[in-house]
């Protein structure tokens, strides 16, 4: 920020990290990935074998009413379809024949990673005793598509690439609806000898996405009875999630937190308190709906649970949201 530009915010929310990387920080926690953790993690790329941690980007759980399937359609040129197009129609002799396509594409539905301007809160930042509607670091409302300071291209533009660590929920808490507090967490990572350092990506395993592969378009009620999430409610776990200095928090599931419900009269704060604390708070971004069970495998099998990732979003400037194809390197 210029010293001409006054400074956008006079008090921060409590237990956030605004302005701890520079008072223009748009990159949050990523800041965490340094070239020496990135080089630490090329080593736990000991084999060579990859994983790719993407669903296809057609399979989401339909559960957000805002969401939809990409929509794939041919490009179109002088009036005809850009599928089997033969050169020679135009010039005769030439054997070239070309397809083009184009698509209309939800960036939240499948895998994908939520931007910094996600998630925000009404918050009184300036001091003046009205709240306004902030995102991390105190940057103000969208004010049209595509405009916000917070768009997922300065994401992209890290790379995303580091230390992957995953934590096994499915192993632990199996199928049944698991609401994970900061007590079992740390008794999970105990029993695997899990280590979390500054830096990490931290992945978790719930099997969530498995269930969106046996059936494109599974019942809304049995998915939202399904498996592990974190409990955003509890106060320890945030405050693990401040503590530790992992980059970014990312699961197989929906939302990484239990998803809300409806707010009983009277209440006041966030219904979604993980996501508040994450974006909002922290510029900690949240991948979701990432296909973790085949890695998680092969790592239980060799009594590893670190690995080299690289996800970088979609370049897409000013983008609330991104598909990923995330690639695991062991």
């Amino acid at each position: 920020m210029s010293a001409a530009q006054p400074r956008r915010w006079v008090r921060r929310p409590d237990g956030s990290n605004w302005g701890d990387f520079g008072d223009d920080d748009r990159l949050g926690r990523l800041n965490l990935i340094t070239p020496e953790r990135r080089r630490a993690a090329l080593a736990e790329a000991r084999e060579g074998l990859v994983f790719c941690l993407s669903l296809p980007l057609d399979v989401g759980p339909g559960m957000n009413p805002s969401r939809f399937p990409p929509k794939l359609a041919p490009a179109i040129r002088d009036g005809r379809p850009r599928y089997n197009a033969c050169a020679c129609v135009v010039y005769p002799g030439l054997t070239d024949v070309v397809c083009d396509d184009k698509v209309e594409l939800w960036t939240q539905y499948s895998t994908q990673w939520d931007s910094l301007v996600h998630h925000g809160s009404l918050f009184d930042a300036d001091g003046d005793g009205v709240e306004e509607i902030r995102y991390y670091n105190g940057f103000g409302e969208v004010e049209a598509v595509g405009t916000s300071p917070l768009g997922i291209q300065h994401m992209a533009e890290t790379c995303v690439q580091g230390r992957g660590v995953l934590i096994d929920l499915w192993k632990h808490a199996g199928a049944a609806k698991t609401v994970i507090g900061y007590d079992q967490l740390m008794r999970i990572m105990e029993a695997d000898r899990v280590v979390v350092e500054a830096g990490d990506l931290l992945c978790l395993r719930t099997g969530f996405a498995d269930q969106l592969l046996l059936d494109k378009r599974p019942d809304a009620q049995a998915l939202n009875d399904f498996g592990a999430t974190l409990d955003g409610r509890d106060a320890r776990l945030m405050q693990w999630i401040t503590d530790s200095g992992i980059s970014a928090l990312i699961a197989d599931n929906v939302a990484v937190e239990a998803r809300a419900s409806a707010p009983k009269p009277g209440f006041l704060g966030s219904s979604m308190p993980l996501h508040d604390h994450c974006l909002f708070k922290l510029g900690l971004h949240l991948g979701e709906l990432f296909l973790l069970s085949p890695l998680a495998d092969w790592l239980a099998a060799n009594a590893r649970n670190r690995f080299l990732l690289t996800a970088p979003p979609l370049r897409l400037p000013g983008a609330v949201g991104s598909p990923a194809t995330p690639v695991a390197t062991v």
